[in-house]
């Protein structure tokens, strides 16, 4: 079977197992039942006005029951069990008083027996009606009844076989189904958190770089024009960047972020002073790290109006911290509050955490923890020790 999807193109329906099953698969073997009703018909039966109205109940409950077995709900409902207590004792009464054909009845109850019992107790169940079919096939038709105690185990046990398998796939195919909704969605989430990260970043470079440029195009063309050189190549790494976060290949360097941060807040008027210590670190530690820095920096230029920003790395074996204080007015990093969101759920799906909150005497701070043993970084390592300072230009912050 085919169905469209959402953009309309033609798919599978689902491995091709087509709709699911309903009672209608049990209802052709009730023609099992058609040589007691040809009996019965003739007047071959004695006390016809009772067994036309136990058939007409078998029936009656045998499809009440087939419809009501393919819905876990409606199969473990009280009324169904009932159902098949009533079928089992109608069973036993028009076999042990009319034997023949109407013997037949003993598997089709063994059809919905399989049909609505499920678990360990579907074996013992289906013994013990072979059994009962047995003794009152015996009584009635002799070793005749070998056939029919076994065509009722045999009828019992296949259909609940069929249908649990029938179910089982059912239900993988749905978690199957729903785990790539899931992934779906977690894809979604990335490329929207990586977006924000990115054109977040970048844009905030370039206004604060336009911001200098025009500030210094009246006085010193050269400078003016050194950061309209640093835009053009800033737009052109945003576009390489979004290009690799579209196709899920982009990694963080934490020495390329640490550089960019010490940038984009000199260029803000901001003092930054970089402090790392320790080995270098693993490729994913460094690239979580950087992303922290790259959100932390861009909200100190967009929300705290601070002058000072210190951003440290200290690595020690088993743990890696890094720590961006800024001076300004409580209100910094934490006012992207989407953006740290993201990346503390990142960090805590790596065993790490990310805090944030006020400074202890002013200002904001934010605080990154990973575990794990540092490494080579990706990027050829960060050097141990690297403390660096820029310092505001002389036309103060933007």
């Amino acid at each position: 079977m085919f169905r469209k999807d959402r953009g309309g193109c033609r798919m599978r329906d689902a491995e091709g197992l087509g709709p699911p099953p309903t009672g209608f698969a049990l209802l052709p073997w009730l023609l099992m039942g058609l040589g007691a009703l040809s009996h019965l018909l003739q007047g071959e039966t004695p006390n016809p006005w009772i067994g036309g109205i136990g058939l007409l109940l078998f029936n009656s409950l045998y499809v009440f029951i087939a419809f009501r077995a393919f819905d876990r709900n409606t199969r473990e409902a009280r009324s169904t069990r009932f159902a098949l207590v009533l079928l089992g004792l109608l069973t036993v009464g028009l076999a042990a008083g009319y034997g023949g054909n109407w013997l037949l009845f003993f598997p089709l109850l063994g059809l919905a027996t399989g049909a609505l019992v499920r678990g360990r107790g579907l074996g013992f169940t289906g013994l013990g009606l072979s059994a009962l079919a047995g003794v009152v096939g015996g009584a009635r038709d002799g070793w005749g009844a070998v056939d029919i105690a076994y065509g009722t185990f045999l009828s019992t046990m296949v259909t609940a076989a069929i249908l649990s398998l029938s179910e089982a796939v059912r239900e993988l195919r749905a978690t199957r189904e729903e785990l790539a909704r899931a992934a779906v969605e977690k894809e979604r989430l990335r490329f929207s958190r990586d977006l924000h990260d990115l054109l977040g970043h970048t844009l905030s470079v370039i206004v604060v770089k336009a911001e200098a440029a025009r500030r210094l195009a009246h006085r010193d063309l050269g400078a003016a024009l050194g950061q309209v050189s640093d835009i053009e190549s800033v737009g052109r790494q945003a576009l390489t960047e979004i290009r690799e976060a579209v196709t899920g290949y982009r990694e963080g360097s934490l020495t390329l972020e640490l550089d960019r941060a010490r940038d984009l807040l000199s260029a803000a008027g901001i003092d930054a002073v970089v402090r790392q210590a320790g080995p270098p670190l693993d490729p994913q530690a460094a690239a979580l790290l950087g992303w922290v820095v790259r959100e932390s920096a861009t909200n100190v230029v967009r929300h705290s109006r601070a002058a000072r920003c210190e951003i440290e790395v200290t690595g020690a074996a088993g743990q890696t911290r890094l720590v961006i204080t800024d001076d300004g007015c409580g209100a910094g990093p934490g006012a992207a509050g989407s953006g740290l969101q993201g990346l503390a759920e990142r960090l805590a799906a790596a065993g790490g955490s990310l805090t944030s909150g006020p400074a202890p005497h002013s200002g904001f701070r934010v605080t990154a923890v990973l575990p794990g043993t540092p490494m080579a970084d990706s990027d050829g390592g960060d050097r141990p020790g690297h403390d660096a300072a820029a310092s505001r230009p002389p036309s103060g912050r933007s």
